[in-house]
């Protein structure tokens, strides 16, 4: 999920602590556990600071072992430590199984995206990636404001809203999981141009009633589309091409970082005077008849490497940048 919503997590699962009594009557209790809730809501995402590094260290690496099962017991002992040192008189096993909870929840939520994590590290590097809840949820982001503002406001106790509130996002979790499941079912079916061999996989968007569809083909075609109230449609189709710099690009840090992460990657080649442009793009992610994520490797004419880009851009800024630092 994005920042804002980590954020409110760590306030909600905060507010939900105070039904341990431990953590509700001490003076300090709810300050001590508030800020344990917070920190392991969004500790995760520290991996963040890979960005001062290199894009390719930071693509490569979030939500790689930040989030795995070794990382969520250190988040949760590192936490618990520091919080407990600040906080003698509250037992540190009840601020740790809070905290614990909040970096569990963190890891969690952000399998349901589109992006996945590396959650099953180190028994296996594979990105996981379920397909149904939206980077940001508007539902998901609006019913935890509702509940902190009935909390902060003095409207309801924390002991009854917040258990009230997960419940309720648990009910939609599996409401989502449903539809996603019965839809990657039934849109298959629906498509008069399936191919024998094709998958298809739906993406969530910020609506309820739309999916964004990928087809995958065995010809290295892939098909993007749309599911809306209903019906099926195709918005554009894209040929991957078969090019020996292609194959050279891969030996490029930026495209093997870029290719670690998609199960999506499309390449294509354009000739220039000076030697090859290569473009990655994620098919996943179609904005304004744009793919914004992309890696780029220019190269001489003997494929050697000359300038390279992986990251977020979109296509004015990719070409400025790219002409930029080239020469």
């Amino acid at each position: 999920m994005d920042t804002g919503t980590h954020f409110v997590f760590g306030l909600g699962l905060g507010g939900l602590a105070m039904v341990d009594p431990v953590i509700a009557d001490p003076t300090y209790g709810p300050v001590a556990v508030l800020i344990g809730t917070i920190a392991g809501s969004n500790a995760p995402d520290l991996d963040g600071l890979l960005r001062f590094k290199s894009n390719a260290d930071y693509i490569k690496n979030h939500r790689g072992l930040s989030h795995s099962f070794p990382a969520i017991v250190g988040w949760a002992a590192l936490i618990t430590a520091l919080v407990s040192l600040a906080f003698r008189s509250i037992p540190w096993w009840h601020i740790g199984m809070w905290v614990l909870l909040a970096v569990v929840v963190h890891v969690v939520v952000d399998l349901f995206n589109s992006y996945g994590t590396q959650a099953y590290r180190p028994v296996s590097k594979q990105w996981v990636a379920w397909n149904i809840i939206h980077i940001f949820d508007p539902f998901i982001f609006a019913a935890h404001l509702v509940a902190i503002l009935l909390w902060i406001s003095g409207f309801a106790a924390p002991q009854a809203i917040f258990p009230v509130l997960y419940g309720l996002l648990a009910l939609y979790y599996g409401w989502r999981t449903l539809v996603h499941r019965r839809l990657s079912d039934r849109i298959p079916r629906l498509d008069p141009e399936r191919k024998p061999g094709d998958r298809y996989t739906l993406l969530p968007t910020l609506s309820h009633h739309r999916w964004n569809v990928v087809r995958t083909s065995s010809d290295c075609t892939y098909g993007m589309g749309e599911w809306d109230k209903g019906k099926l449609k195709w918005i554009d189709v894209m040929k991957c091409d078969d090019h020996p710099a292609i194959e050279a690009s891969k030996q490029h840090k930026d495209v093997q970082a870029f290719l670690s992460v998609t199960p999506f990657p499309c390449g294509h080649v354009k000739q220039q005077t000076w030697g090859y442009e290569v473009r990655w793009v994620d098919v996943r992610y179609r904005y304004r008849k744009q793919y914004p994520f992309v890696s780029v490797v220019l190269m001489d004419l003997n494929m050697n490497p000359l300038q390279s880009y992986v990251g977020w851009l979109s296509e004015d800024r990719l070409e400025k940048r790219l002409r930029m630092n080239t020469y």
